[in-house]
């Protein structure tokens, strides 16, 4: 019944074309569907930073024989892309390669995944069923295609963590509009202007916050009038400046070196405990509103810079059965493995279709969703990931339950936006993303401990 029909894949990022690689490298028709108008949309919003991960840990396996096949000059392996150069040297490329090209769509949002002719309460013949995918059309029109199988490779970039407590928006948020930024603004560049001069509040604890925070105590220099404010909703911000000279990726110990003296001058003030209550909006700016361990602070900005991280929107799956971890909303199988109570991303071990799959038959999160709201999603674990995936869907199950990971010391991960990551380049002046915090989309790498992780697994 489901013979002839392609298997879909939901967003056209790193792991949603590598997706497609494999699935093409084991003989099957891949259609892969982006909401953007390009491949990469959402690494183009970040793509003023840079990447500590160099070239050799940002690219697939399977893409890169695609790649090769229509005559593609791989970059140098030890130099260290921006999100620009992710998209225009890699992405672009492999997206236009002859093998790709044909089974890519783009603005084709996906608003639903069900089963042709049965919600998620049928269990008759579900299995032999195509899945059924709607896309959004102009006007309140939809389309609706079928699959054999469906990937979703969307990421979580458009629903990051609200700044309120308890995981919910606090009153006044929404009401905010445009004060609240987009996360990782390109502060001394495109958005110079809507903080230079004013009176701007970081809040979050991690690498994201820091790198946005270093961009505004270069801006502040530059521009008299510019004032920050850091909120973080710990005792201490000592997580946030690192190991210093000790830590074993010299960038990242640069950042929290220089975040420390940046709040020692003065030129951030820090308020730690902060919980924010509400915001009110007048025409002046905002006043946030924080509880904090000395009692009520009320906060006049300009601005407020949200890194808080990110969650999976499950909205366009609530007619699907799923497994998801209670607290994580990862795969129930790999929500223990990758809970940030226990985990960095460097101890996330090894794991492919077995772990990622559901009730629903065929169905797959990978890449960042499938981490739901942990901090540890690796960029090679979402390529390992969807190899197996496909050598599953393949019928190919000896390959598809023979994971494994070659990583660097911590692996190329994704920061979070909430404890998210960007660090100092060591390129001089360039921004680069670091790891761990809550989900986020930044991409990143570490340089290599000594060897391959046994059993998938290696220390932090």
């Amino acid at each position: 019944m489901k013979a002839g029909l392609p298997v879909i894949v939901i967003g056209a990022g790193p792991v949603g074309l590598a997706a497609a690689a494999h699935l093409l490298e084991n003989g099957l028709t891949p259609l892969v569907l982006e909401a953007g108008p390009r491949v990469g949309e959402a690494i183009r919003a970040w793509g003023h930073t840079r990447l500590f991960s160099p070239w050799k840990y940002d690219v697939d396996a399977a893409c890169a024989r695609l790649l090769a096949a229509d005559g593609w000059l791989a970059p140098r392996d030890t130099a260290l892309p921006t999100g620009e150069a992710l998209v225009a040297d890699y992405l672009e490329p492999l997206a236009a390669t002859v093998a790709l090209a044909p089974h890519i769509r783009t603005g084709a949002e996906v608003i639903a995944v069900s089963r042709v002719g049965l919600d998620k309460t049928h269990s008759r013949n579900r299995d032999d069923t195509p899945f059924l995918v709607r896309i959004a059309g102009t006007g309140g029109s939809f389309e609706d295609l079928q699959a054999r199988a469906v990937i979703d490779t969307s990421g979580t970039w458009r629903t990051p963590n609200p700044l309120g407590q308890a995981g919910l928006p606090a009153a006044g948020e929404t009401e905010a509009g445009t004060r609240i930024t987009a996360p990782l603004p390109d502060v001394t560049g495109r958005d110079r202007a809507q903080f230079a001069g004013r009176h701007v509040l970081v809040v979050g604890a991690g690498h994201s916050a820091a790198n946005t925070l270093l961009a505004l105590g270069e801006l502040a220099a530059a521009e008299p009038g510019t004032r920050i404010s850091w909120a973080v909703r710990g005792a201490s911000a000592a997580g946030a400046f690192g190991g210093g000279d000790l830590d074993g990726l010299p960038a990242r110990g640069r950042l929290g070196t220089r975040l420390r003296k940046l709040v020692e001058s003065g030129a951030v003030e820090l308020h730690t405990s902060f919980t924010i209550t509400a915001i009110t909006t007048s025409t002046d700016g905002l006043v946030v509103h924080g509880a904090t361990a000395d009692g009520a602070v009320d906060l006049a900005v300009d601005v407020v810079v949200p890194a808080t991280g990110f969650r999976p929107n499950l909205d366009i799956l609530k007619e699907l059965r799923l497994e998801l971890d209670p607290g994580v909303e990862a795969p129930r199988e790999l929500g223990p493995l990758i809970d940030p109570e226990f985990h960095s991303c460097g101890t996330v071990p090894a794991h492919g279709a077995k772990v990622l799959a559901h009730p629903e038959k065929d169905f797959y999160l990978a890449g960042m969703k499938s981490y739901g709201r942990a901090p540890t999603f690796l960029l090679a674990t979402g390529y390992e990931q969807v190899r197996s995936i496909a050598a599953a869907l393949a019928g190919n199950q000896a390959a598809a339950d023979a994971v494994h990971l070659e990583l660097p010391r911590t692996g190329v991960c994704s920061s979070d936006l909430g404890s998210g990551d960007d660090e100092q380049s060591a390129e001089a002046g360039a921004r680069e993303t670091s790891c761990c915090g809550t989900n986020d989309p930044v991409l990143l790498g570490y340089p290599a401990r000594t060897g391959p992780l046994k059993g998938g697994r290696m220390e932090a």
